[in-house]
């Protein structure tokens, strides 16, 4: 389980300080609970993060342990390094906004007609319980052509999950390559 420390200083000087022992500032915050200023080791938050097995995961701060959901992170722009994370408290029987990973399975038949295939949207915006968040969105694409694309209404409603962008929005497609 990934353990973090509170932040007692939230200034410019105490950040810094803080990535230059090697640690991952973040913000915990949720319904019903006071915004937590914490900090991670950052290897030891990379690898809980990959080696999670669905968009929830726990952390221990204190003597706390919280289920959390990265809602947002920030990378550095050349270095490619992330800064901070903003994690989202995802306890059972809360219902909150999430946005959740679109993948997809199979070819196109577009890509062999001199295709591309496009990815207008790779996370949807959910409302739910968090006991009903879903892990991921997988699509079949493999009946794509060039000039066809699913919307969000071509994906199976799941019980439990609203979609909060509209309807008619595409997810992927297929454009004809210049």
């Amino acid at each position: 389980m990934l353990e973090g420390i509170v932040r007692e200083s939230i200034g410019k000087k105490a950040t810094k300080a803080l990535r230059r022992e090697g640690y991952l500032i973040a913000n915990i915050y949720g319904k019903g609970m006071d915004n937590l200023n914490v900090a991670f080791k950052e290897n030891e938050f990379l690898k809980a993060v990959r080696n999670k097995d669905g968009l929830r995961f726990e952390v221990k701060i204190g003597d706390e342990v919280l289920p959390v959901v990265i809602q947002e992170y920030q990378k550095h722009p050349v270095i490619n390094k992330i800064l901070h994370v903003d994690l989202r408290l995802a306890k059972d029987g809360m219902v909150a906004k999430y946005l959740v990973p679109v993948k997809t399975e199979g070819t196109p038949k577009g890509l062999k007609n001199k295709g591309v295939l496009i990815f207008s949207k790779r996370r949807l915006k959910v409302k739910c319980d968090a006991k009903d968040l879903p892990n991921e969105f997988l699509l079949n694409v493999s009946d794509l052509d060039v000039g066809d694309s699913i919307l969000i209404r071509d994906i199976a409603p799941i019980d439990g999950v609203t979609m909060m962008d509209a309807d008619r929005v595409s997810v992927v497609g297929i454009i004809k390559a210049k």
